[in-house]
């Protein structure tokens, strides 16, 4: 079984090399001395969720608030490429953090918050900030359940008009939609820059939304016969994408 991950700040990782001591403490060291209850001699890794990460064993475990770590091997996981980011419409209820837990654990890159006109759920004021945060935190959690070093940077939201340039830039970019001429499957991809997909919300995107992306490049694809929520489409895509562009190699 591979080794639990906690979070820590870069700070406590740079410089690091075999042999050096690190205290895990706080939340995450509450969590790995109460809920794990790691004993010493246990494997753990400890990242920043920024691609920097070390595997190390316990040396010592204090109560239930902290245990010591030294550290057997930093690794630094270089920057993903092609990049796979993903524009998520906000969905009903909580399927917007299970949209997000999933990609995660699939290995999407970028996940970006859209306000599409048809979305039933509005993101305003402190409510919106507190939806962002869950996402943030759920992306974090799914990060560490599926032993990333760098996990899923979950942007601020954005209009369809906000969305419009980071189209532009793309090295590529999809619309999922079920009236798309050409499957994702057979699409052509580019082996750098950024995969960007746009995932609608359930009443689908609107005539004015797919005219703005396609004016900014952004063209249909289907993903297959079957129409997905707006919860699973992005994994699935996703996870098509990873596999073609040899990610997951």
């Amino acid at each position: 079984m591979t080794a639990p991950v906690f979070v820590v700040g870069t700070s406590q990782l740079t410089g690091l090399s075999a042999g050096a001591p690190v205290r895990l403490d706080g939340p995450e060291g509450r969590h790995a001395a109460a809920v794990k209850r790691l004993e010493p001699g246990e494997a753990v890794t400890l990242t920043d969720g920024l691609g920097l990460g070390v595997d190390g064993t316990v040396a010592a475990v204090h109560g239930k608030d902290a245990i010591d770590v030294t550290v057997g091997a930093v690794r630094r996981e270089a920057e993903p490429v092609p990049r796979i980011v993903v524009v998520q419409a906000l969905p009903k209820g909580d399927r917007g953090e299970l949209a997000v837990e999933t990609m995660t654990e699939v290995g999407v890159d970028v996940v970006i918050p859209w306000q599409a006109s048809r979305c039933i759920t509005q993101w305003k004021g402190e409510r919106g900030a507190k939806a962002l945060a869950k996402w943030r935190s759920t992306a974090r959690e799914a990060g560490k359940q599926s032993r990333r070093l760098r996990f899923a940077d979950v942007r601020e939201p954005m209009t369809t008009r906000q969305l419009a340039p980071l189209l532009a830039a793309a090295a590529f970019a999809a619309v999922l939609h079920e009236d798309g001429a050409e499957p994702l499957a057979d699409a052509a991809l580019p082996a750098a820059g950024d995969l960007v997909l746009v995932v609608g919300p359930e009443g689908g995107v609107s005539p004015d939304e797919l005219a703005a992306f396609a004016a900014a490049g952004a063209r249909p694809y289907r993903l297959g016969a079957s129409v997905l929520r707006t919860s699973t489409a992005g994994v699935a895509a996703g996870a098509l994408l990873l596999g073609r562009t040899g990610r997951w190699s």
